[in-house]
């Protein structure tokens, strides 16, 4: 499948600048910079990212609630005396499942080092919950005259601890701010737990996680509180097939209400009466066929087995294994009718539609 054009554009690169894409919601991510030698104490750290107890608070209340109005409704309020507002405040989005099962004791680092409130567990709290419900918050509580809430709304920026698959489906879930029209859309740094890590090595924030990870979270999270920011362009895929079929789609894809099949693809049979749609938003690539269903593959055998995939390495060795048994080595694709789809997608249902 062929690339959309996008002009001289290197999307790798991430150049700033203003593309086509901007109406589809380009995102923004924080770029990494050379910031080693700088050390920064926790105190100092907290008086730069922590917000006020009081937002924290009502906050993770709208969350657990899931009312972005409770906060305007109920008695919250800053200080008597002007709570201070923190000059880049940060939330953080934990994946525990990554970097070898570290992630809870990843997450009790983060809120050792930030607070609690400010550090979410993706297993308990969804991207699209914080933003429907805590930036929500923040918003109903500067229409009613909170300006600190109102700046760090403006402020905010968002550090997700996990692999690519996370950070895609945290910005993906950020992109609907744009459709939505409630602007700015935090940008997002990277905390590199995966295996693979493209997206946080095309933004110069490693491919990896040193082994000292405890020292390198507060220079993570202080660099994402200075970085300066580049664009990301972002893809929206459709796809679609016949009603009726059994799909277990993974959470970077969502059902579409409606589904308007493109007369001109080229199908085999007769085009289906009815059909089911399902989109989402990919940046880098996306894959279908075999690579895809490598990865597939080793995401369910991590949720199955977790103690297999337990590091880095052993992480690396089941994709190695996954990639030789699916593809490259034992699978004979041209001999085989079932697998053929893959060398040929146009014998398959429908071709996969990418809006540009």
């Amino acid at each position: 499948m062929e690339s959309p054009s996008i002009g001289d554009s290197v999307t790798a690169r991430m150049i700033p600048r203003h593309s086509s894409l901007d109406s589809f919601g380009a995102m923004k991510v924080s770029l990494l910079v050379n910031l080693a030698s700088i050390r920064v104490s926790k105190a100092e750290l907290r008086q730069r990212v922590m917000l006020p107890k009081y937002l924290r608070i009502a906050i993770r209340d709208c969350i657990l609630r899931k009312d972005d109005s409770f906060a305007a409704s109920s008695s919250v309020a800053p200080p008597l005396d002007n709570a201070f507002t923190p000059e880049v405040p940060l939330m953080v989005f934990v994946n525990p499942k990554s970097g070898g099962r570290q992630g809870p004791l990843i997450k009790e680092r983060l809120q050792n080092l930030i607070s609690e409130e400010q550090v979410f567990d993706l297993t308990e709290v969804k991207p699209n919950e914080f933003i429907r419900y805590g930036l929500g918050c923040l918003e109903a509580l500067a229409s009613r005259g909170d300006e600190c809430a109102k700046e760090i709304r403006e402020k905010m920026r968002i550090v997700v601890a996990g692999g690519d698959g996370t950070v895609g489906w945290v910005l993906g879930c950020l992109g609907e701010l744009n459709l939505q029209n409630r602007l700015p859309v935090p940008p997002v740094s990277i905390m590199p737990l995966g295996t693979g890590n493209d997206l946080s090595r095309s933004f110069g924030w490693g491919g990896s996680f040193p082994f000292a990870w405890k020292s390198a979270i507060k220079r993570t999270l202080h660099r994402a509180s200075v970085a300066p920011i580049s664009r990301l362009d972002s893809w929206n895929i459709l796809i679609t097939m016949p009603s009726g079929e059994i799909v277990d789609p993974p959470y970077s894809l969502k059902a579409t209400q409606e589904c308007y099949i493109d007369q001109g693809l080229e199908i085999e049979g007769e085009m289906p009466p009815s059909t089911n749609g399902y989109e989402g938003v990919f940046y880098n690539y996306f894959s279908i066929g075999m690579d895809a269903q490598v990865a597939y593959g080793f995401h369910h055998l991590r949720n199955e087995k977790p103690y297999l995939a337990n590091g880095p390495i052993a992480n690396k060795i089941i994709y190695s294994g996954y990639g030789c048994s699916q593809g490259w080595f034992l699978t004979h694709c041209i001999n085989d009718p079932g697998l053929r789809y893959i060398l040929t997608p146009r014998q398959y249902m429908l071709q996969p539609q990418i809006v540009v």
